[in-house]
């Protein structure tokens, strides 16, 4: 187990300066490189604390920037068109990239990394509820029509 500093919340994990274990591979290969964390170091614990003001400006400012977003995606319902063939099933599947792709063409900022499918992908057509999470504090759910072309 590696010891890190959180240096944004994150889901699931921890909040802002929260010292927590994670594994080797987690720590190094997504923690580190996208500055989320840093080792938890005597160093690194003097350093955070002299930003920590500043750091919780910058998780302020993403947090209200993804309310934000948020508010701009409630009560969207977005179209997703595919192939289907018998009863309604499709000839693949709809996914989180062909939803985030869908959003994007109607103007609002999501990423395929954002949109939440806990059962899985999309094999019949119909609609679906899909939850987009903006922020590890920030959820909305927004309408999926899957149709055929």
């Amino acid at each position: 187990m590696v010891h890190v500093i959180l240096q944004e919340p994150v889901t699931n994990l921890g909040e802002l300066g929260d010292e927590v274990n994670v594994k080797p591979g987690y720590a190094r290969n997504y923690l580190l490189p996208q500055g989320m964390a840093v080792r938890a170091t005597p160093e690194n614990r003097k350093v955070f604390e002299e930003r920590r003001a500043e750091l919780e400006r910058a998780a302020n400012d993403k947090l209200t920037a993804a309310r934000g977003r948020a508010a701009g995606l409630e009560g969207v319902a977005v179209t997703v068109f595919a192939k289907v063939g018998d009863e309604g099933r499709l000839f693949g599947s709809v996914g989180t990239g062909e939803i985030a792709a869908a959003l994007v063409t109607l103007g609002h900022e999501v990423r395929k990394a954002e949109v939440r499918m806990p059962e899985g992908v999309i094999r019949l057509t119909g609609e679906y509820d899909i939850d987009i999470q903006l922020h590890s504090e920030v959820t909305t759910s927004i309408k999926v029509i899957v149709a055929a072309e």
